[in-house]
């Protein structure tokens, strides 16, 4: 098969791979879209240990099931793979079951690929009148999902429910798109990136700031760097819950002494329950999240010029989809 692979710091091939084998319960996947996470981006800049090069990256895709029972069927794939067995998963948070695997990190090759291999229980059918491109977007989408359903359910139910997203890209108006979804009317996201910030307002329906206006009962950081937690702390209203979501730098940025006065409640959030994914996917085929049309879509064989151009903050889109060739 053909695949983008990960070689060092800002390098990325196109060429050939080994076509991956299904394990016991698992199904091959022709890829037909992947999304470019965040997190690809971060270990295409080696600012990641989890994922070492040589790498296939990518997590964020859906296909069409090769072979097997599901032969044909068209899938979205939930790429976070737990044991069933560990207390998290039997509670229900698989997200934090401590031996938890996810495709793009050893030992599992991501899907920035023409194949890629799953477990039948991580597999969504995408009914006929969605795309692939619109169903990928569910493992994205979930992420914001399950953030936004934390979120509201550490609200006291007699609070406003005014929230503010800091940051534009594609985690940040998830998020928007979720709470919207589950009844918050009045959102706001903070983008400083005047492109996206004009992308954000034009394409997506969003209510854009360069900067926050006022106080806010709910606030998403889906950036993480030390200056959005500032920011975060400083614009939380008393009670008020803040929800980290985002992975840009590991500390500073939180005002401890306020957070404490105010009562100020802290979660931090990872990933999504096999639950969340389940209901994010639905939420896409009904409609709910809009019509997720704000993506931009490049050839897989291009993947390396798309991390460039993302690098270089000169796409306006906040997701690139990529789209592997046909030919297996």
């Amino acid at each position: 098969m053909k695949a983008l692979i990960y070689e060092g710091v800002e390098t990325l091939t196109y060429g050939d791979a080994a076509d991956p084998q299904p394990d016991a319960g698992e199904h091959l996947i022709r890829v037909e879209a992947v999304g470019i996470c965040g997190s690809d981006m971060h270990a295409y800049l080696g600012h990641d240990d989890r994922r070492p090069a040589p790498l296939i990256l990518g997590h964020e895709a859906a296909g069409t099931s090769i072979g097997g029972p599901k032969d044909g069927t068209r899938v979205t794939i939930n790429p976070l793979v737990t044991n069933p067995n560990s207390a998290a998963s039997q509670s229900g948070r698989e997200n934090l079951c401590p031996n938890r695997q996810i495709i793009s990190m050893p030992p599992r090759e991501g899907a920035f690929a023409q194949l890629v291999t799953m477990l039948e229980d991580n597999l969504v059918g995408i009914p006929d009148d969605v795309s692939t491109t619109k169903a990928a977007l569910a493992e994205p989408l979930a992420v914001s999902w399950h953030a936004a359903r934390l979120a509201l359910g550490a609200l006291h139910p007699s609070m406003e429910r005014k929230a503010l997203v800091i940051g534009g890209g594609a985690i940040g108006l998830a998020a928007a798109l979720a709470l919207k979804a589950m009844g918050v009317d009045d959102v706001e996201v903070t983008e400083p990136n005047p492109t996206r910030r004009a992308f954000l307002t034009d394409h997506c329906d969003q209510r854009v700031l360069s900067e926050p206006d006022g106080f806010y009962l709910l606030v998403i950081d889906a950036v993480g760097y030390a200056a959005t937690r500032t920011l975060a702390s400083a614009v939380t209203q008393p009670g008020g819950v803040i929800m980290h979501v985002g992975l840009g730098e590991d500390t500073g940025g939180l005002d401890i002494r306020r957070m404490t006065l105010q009562e100020i409640t802290f979660i931090g959030t990872y990933a999504y329950t096999a639950q969340d994914f389940r209901d994010t996917a639905q939420a896409i085929f009904d409609g709910r999240l809009g019509p997720l049309d704000w993506t931009e879509q490049r050839p897989l064989a291009e993947g390396w010029q798309a991390f460039r151009d993302i690098r270089a903050g000169i796409v306006p889109a906040p997701k690139i989809i990529l789209i592997p060739q046909d030919d297996v």
